[in-house]
């Protein structure tokens, strides 16, 4: 625990019913976790900490498993509740908790409003519940600064756990026999790892491994957190300078076993409270801000090669669709693995029977310069996997394994006007599927949609920008035999304008509109549909079985935007505060 850590256990529901009063509420749109409801819970604190200058400084907690809800590690389901305030002036913020060197759920914070604001979110955690099972470390990473460059706010984060009792009626959630972490394993700091260069561990499995399930965690910063509008290097210099970077718009997550390709996967375009116009992302912040989507992968079919007892080399990294695959700084990456073992302590064994796939994605780039000046550039790509084994446990029984993946790709950029107009229009969609002796495991079908038109206000006295967003999260996605699968569909459009006036004064205005849904195969349902302009909720209508607590609540503050601070990025590197004086440098 860092010596200068501010630690004690408070009621949340007590904390969020005194404060709301006076406090911005904001939210991303999200099913409630799908929890027993009738369940006995038992609640415990993790921590409170305010994070000023914590950059380098995570909260490190020591945990140890309730008694009062059951055995140990036999819980229907466990959540973790967030709820956190800040006031002041200071960027969104990246953050991430780690249990057991095991990242366990990214987030990231909301831009604070002068007054302060707060926001709750609940997080469906039973799938790590071997790791809750067993006293570990807990570590909340939450790199923030203040002191500097007009920045002042602070995070005052409060985190505890909720365990739901199993019972007949309610059974034990299914769960796996070990979860191997794909971190840096360190013992005090965040368990992300920072690429390029790509990221390997040398990890020994159980010689009985039966089946394998990846995860991953993946987002852009700095350099790459516009990677869809980073453009091919082959048009770089047709743009004005800094108007965004190189090494195209195209990114895969790989995931290798032994410098094999095992899977990949086309991330999901997560929009941060910053981006471009901040007023647009209050007080319903883009769908990931604050529960960044994770990757599934079957690793079943490498068991024969991961189970023979040896060390075996697990690389992550990120590509792009240029010749070198080069792409800037930079992607923080992590991730596990679910492992299932054989009743048996007889050795796996089997082999590979069918590997195709390609190492990276068939791409191309065309583009298209204009006497004006005018640039169009299209990038295209596609990834086909087949991989097929044969696993035969130490029981006896044959598990003829297919793992496949049929990815798709499109970027469209236009830049008009010396880049004054910029239009960025993508979709990735693909599918995944494992079949264990014909059965289907891991299925998914995604489709990711997105367009961002920026447009820059012509030269004269109240000069700014307004930036458009329409952009969709489709996902059916079963990630493994221990995890329910689901149906999410997020559409949400959203646009919003920053103004600098002849005075020195600056303002801004945005509007959001979300539409939701979640259904999944145990029968629970969620919908939500909720619009707001310049931080007042106009239209809130919420439906389903699941009920209509947990992630989301309207705020009851109704300030105007233009009175708000912000600190917009946009690409290219540039940033731009509300509180004037130029362009800032975000530390």
């Amino acid at each position: 625990m860092w010596p200068f850590a501010r630690i004690h256990f408070i009621n949340l529901g007590a904390v969020a019913a005194q404060q709301e009063d006076s406090l911005l509420v904001n939210f991303q749109v999200a099913q409630p976790p799908p929890v027993p409801k009738d369940a006995k819970q038992c609640t415990i604190p993790l921590l409170r900490r305010t994070f000023g200058n914590s950059y380098g400084h995570p909260e490190v907690i020591e945990y140890t498993p309730p008694s009062d809800c059951g055995t140990p590690g036999s819980w229907a389901a466990i959540t973790l509740n967030w709820t956190a305030t800040s006031a002041g002036r200071q960027f969104d913020r990246l953050s991430a908790i780690s249990f057991h060197n095991v990242e366990i759920w990214r987030t990231s914070t909301p831009e604070p409003t002068q007054t302060g604001i707060i926001w709750t979110y609940i997080k469906d955690v039973t799938r790590y519940i071997p790791l809750f099972a067993t006293s570990g470390t807990l570590i909340l990473d939450l790199n923030n600064i203040i002191g500097v460059q007009n920045l002042t706010g602070e995070y005052d984060v409060s985190l505890s756990a909720t365990f739901f009792a199993s019972s007949d009626a309610h059974p034990p959630a299914p769960k796996a026999d070990i979860i191997i972490p794909i971190t840096n394993l360190s013992p005090n700091m965040a368990n992300y790892v920072s690429v390029p260069p790509a990221f390997s561990l040398n990890v020994t499995f159980p010689t009985n491994t039966i089946q394998a399930y990846a995860e991953l965690y993946a987002s852009g910063n700095g350099n790459e957190e516009f990677w869809y509008g980073n453009v091919a290097d082959d048009f770089l210099a047709d743009l004005p300078s800094e108007t965004t970077f190189g090494r195209g718009p195209f990114r895969e997550v790989r995931l290798l076993v032994d410098g094999m390709v095992a899977g990949v996967a086309f991330p999901y375009p997560v929009l941060f409270t910053g981006a471009d116009v901040p007023p647009a992302w209050r007080p319903i912040t883009s769908y990931g801000a604050l529960d960044l989507p994770t990757y599934y992968i079957d690793l079943t079919p490498f068991v024969p090669i991961l189970a023979n007892g040896e060390s075996h080399n697990i690389t992550l990294d990120v590509v792009s669709a240029e010749t070198s695959h080069a792409i800037n700084d930079n992607w923080f990456l992590s991730g596990n693995v679910q492992v299932i073992t054989d009743s048996s302590n007889m050795p796996t064994t089997g082999k590979i029977t069918t590997y195709k796939v390609p190492p990276f994605a068939t791409s191309s780039v065309q583009g298209s310069v204009a006497k004006t000046g005018d640039v169009n550039v299209a990038v295209h790509a596609t990834h086909n996997l087949l991989i097929q084994a044969e696993v035969i446990s130490g029981s006896g029984s044959i598990n003829r394994v297919t793992w496949e993946q049929d990815l798709s790709y499109t970027n469209l950029q236009i830049y008009r006007n010396n880049a004054t107009t910029q239009i960025v229009k993508q979709s990735s969609s693909g599918t995944a599927l494992s079949t264990h002796n014909g059965r289907p495991v891991v299925q998914e079908t995604f489709d990711f949609p997105f367009e961002l038109d920026f447009v820059e206000l012509p030269a004269g006295d109240v000069t700014g920008w307004t930036t458009f967003f329409d952009h969709s999260y489709n996902r059916e996605l079963t990630p493994s035999p221990l995890i329910v699968g689901s149906t999410i569909h997020n559409h949400q459009i959203a646009n919003g304008s920053l103004l600098f006036f002849p005075n020195g004064t600056r303002g801004g205005h945005g509007m959001n509109d979300n539409t939701f849904s979640y259904s999944d195969l145990a029968g629970n349902t969620y919908t939500r549909i909720v619009s707001a302009a310049d931080n007042v909720i106009t239209f809130d209508k919420k439906g389903g079985n699941i009920g209509h607590v947990g992630n989301g609540q309207s705020p009851v503050h109704k300030g105007p935007a233009g009175s708000l601070p912000w600190e917009a990025r946009l690409p290219g590197g540039k940033m731009v505060s509300s509180a004037g004086g130029g362009v800032l440098i975000e530390l």
